[in-house]
């Protein structure tokens, strides 16, 4: 009876094993054709005169050059707003914070927050700095917008990298006689640095390729300038991606492809070197 069961069981775990390796490969196909498509559209598009050319009527003349600077203002932005806020946040409610039932409402907030849609985020940045605030449709309104959708992403990242980092350490800092701020900021911090490094690089990658909240704050699909400071108008690298691909001519459809490969570029840029860290401190920690 005991076989049976036992080969019931091993049938049951073949069966699922398949199941998910043929929906792990249906998957992969779908993005395997949506990336090649995308190559063949618009890797013939990608040079230089089409990073450094402006905006233009004439899709072969138009190029990307003002939406990537606005696309790395609000990333500039966004980082000086969302990393210190978010990375003090974490070490509070990690290791200063007491464990009772308003921590674990604020904790499971955090989480919660880490999973809205990013048109909410959109609205709230609408309300609360682009009418309320007076900034208008400005890098700073969208800068804070996106600094609020990622803070969640990063408090959770930044706290589970120093709930990682081993009790015996902080137990021999505080042996020898450091204070709790010392041990916090000369063991804790160094030995899960390269996790808060992580969650960071991942949530700005997230960040990167947001539209629907640029697109509620007023961001510009047209913008024939580079803006100069945080109250300028702006667009960024999906804005433009979202507005060639309504255009009717079909040389607007190749520059969107284009765009969206020099997206993927640098998306794939920043996971790459968020797993070369992640390896590399996690090998540092085990050694």
């Amino acid at each position: 009876m005991n076989r049976k069961k036992r080969i019931s069981a091993n049938t049951k775990d073949k069966i699922f094993n398949i199941f998910a390796m043929l929906c792990t490969a249906f998957v992969l196909l779908i993005l395997v054709i949506l990336f090649a498509d995308i190559l063949i559209k618009g890797l013939g598009r990608v040079n230089w005169s089409f990073i450094v050319n402006l905006p233009s009527r004439h899709p072969e003349q138009s190029g990307i050059f003002t939406a990537l600077a606005g696309m790395f203002s609000l990333l500039l932005f966004t980082i000086l707003i969302a990393l210190p806020i978010g990375i003090l946040a974490a070490i509070y409610l990690q290791e200063y914070a007491a464990n009772n039932r308003l921590a674990k409402v604020v904790e499971i907030n955090i989480s919660n927050l880490a999973g809205v849609p990013s048109i909410i985020y959109g609205i709230l940045g609408l309300t609360l700095f682009v009418r309320t605030a007076g900034l208008g449709n400005s890098i700073l309104a969208a800068s804070l917008t996106l600094a609020l959708l990622i803070m969640p992403v990063i408090i959770v990242a930044t706290r589970e990298a120093i709930k990682a980092v081993p009790d015996s350490l902080r137990e021999a800092s505080y042996g020898m006689g450091a204070t709790r701020w010392q041990t916090v900021s000369r063991v804790v911090l160094p030995a899960s640095f390269g996790g808060i490094l992580t969650g960071i690089i991942l949530s700005v990658s997230r960040a990167i390729g947001e539209t629907a909240p640029l697109i509620v704050v007023g961001a510009l699909a047209y913008v024939p300038f580079i803006p100069e400071g945080p109250m300028d108008q702006f667009t960024s690298l999906p804005i433009q991606i979202y507005n060639w691909t309504s255009r009717p001519q079909q040389g607007f459809v190749t520059n969107a492809a284009a765009g969206i490969i020099i997206l993927l570029l640098f998306t794939f840029l920043l996971n790459g070197i968020a797993i070369y860290l992640r390896n590399k401190w996690y090998k540092k920690t085990t050694s």
